[in-house]
């Protein structure tokens, strides 16, 4: 039996990946160092955190940002394109409760950035032993961890224009891919969401972007109440397609709407794709991001209200876009191995 865990088990590490003068953010790098070192603190008080670093200098840098007294944190040497490790790093599944690694092909995003580095990471780091004896299997399938999200019990979150686009991999149909998921993850049920990427979202619509599990009763989605903002006409058509979807027992689903904030432009008018749906689950803690609007309040409530056993932590996300991806993009979780 295989099965693709959901984010809000127990969790045995997360990985991260510093951003340095060459990860684009310019005059952004400092604030963005700042979310990093607030996450760092929070994340390693509950559970591993895993650092790839570039060079001696930049670990020397690092260190001299972070808590001394941060436990678990363990730093990896690693060459690497981008830091949004969400989309390059290994999915972990578990087959007959034994943890494997699966090594999906990265293709910078439909081959859109450069991705040498990025494709080869898994490998390299599996290789040096950093992920023990879990093993890891290459994968002839391109897929990013941000274009999927699962509730546990096999069922998919996705969206047709990110998973179909011919940019990924030409010549396989909607079925293909389906049948692919099926044997890979274990997926008995894939919800195909319709919707049109948010403003400067360079993914092809990241469902991460868009909507999460909260549970495998409940859906968190980003919804626009504003009649004047472009996105209004297709977060409500997208809202629809949630209220018609079944769980995999033929149960609606509890659906809790989050409000978009609105609209950051960039310094060459480009709009953002700033959104509350690209929260993280660690340990005990939702880390959601905010963005100095007055949306952050609501948002958080309603991310409290949808994990209620967790704390919540507000984290500054608001430069961290201006590389046009988010507070899930950035980091990739690893599950506990069972007994």
């Amino acid at each position: 039996m295989i099965r693709f865990p959901a984010e809000w088990e127990k969790q045995c590490a997360l990985w991260i990946a510093w951003p340095d003068d060459n990860s684009g953010f310019g005059a952004q790098l400092a604030d963005v160092e700042r979310s990093y070192r607030l996450i760092a603190a929070i994340v390693s008080q509950r559970q591993k955190l895993l650092i790839l670093y570039k060079n001696p200098a930049q670990r020397r840098h690092i260190e001299a940002l972070l808590d001394k007294s941060c436990p678990g944190i363990r730093f990896l040497q690693a060459d690497y394109d981008d830091i949004w490790v969400r989309d390059t790093a290994p999915l972990s599944i578990f087959r007959d409760k034994q943890m494997q690694l699966l090594n999906f092909r990265f293709n910078g995003w439909g081959g859109k950035y450069p991705c040498q580095a990025d494709n080869a990471l898994n490998r390299r780091l599996h290789n040096r032993g950093v992920c023990g004896d879990t093993p890891l299997l290459d994968v002839e399938l391109v897929l990013e961890g941000g274009s999927i999200d699962s509730d546990g019990q096999g069922t998919l979150l996705t969206t047709r224009q990110c998973l179909l686009n011919c940019n990924r991999n030409p010549g396989l149909t909607k079925q293909a891919i389906a049948a692919r998921l099926q044997r890979l993850l274990g997926v008995q049920k894939i919800h195909w969401i319709d919707q049109h990427n948010l403003a400067g979202d360079d993914t092809d619509v990241h469902i991460d972007t868009l909507a999460r599990f909260c549970s495998p009763e409940s859906i968190a989605y980003s919804s626009c109440d504003d009649e004047n903002d472009v996105h209004f006409p297709g977060l409500a058509n997208m809202a629809e397609q949630f209220r018609s979807i079944r769980t995999l027992h033929g149960q609606p689903y509890h659906l809790h709407a989050l409000p978009l904030p609105a609209a950051i432009i960039d310094a060459q008018g480009q709009r953002l794709p700033a959104n509350y749906a690209n929260f993280l689950l660690i340990n005990g803690a939702v880390l959601a991001p905010v963005y100095d609007d007055a949306r952050d309040e609501t948002a958080l409530a309603r991310l409290a209200a949808c994990f209620p056993d967790r704390e919540v932590f507000a984290i500054p996300c608001r430069s961290l876009i201006h590389q046009y991806g988010g507070l899930h993009c950035m980091s990739m979780h690893f599950p506990q191995q069972r007994s």
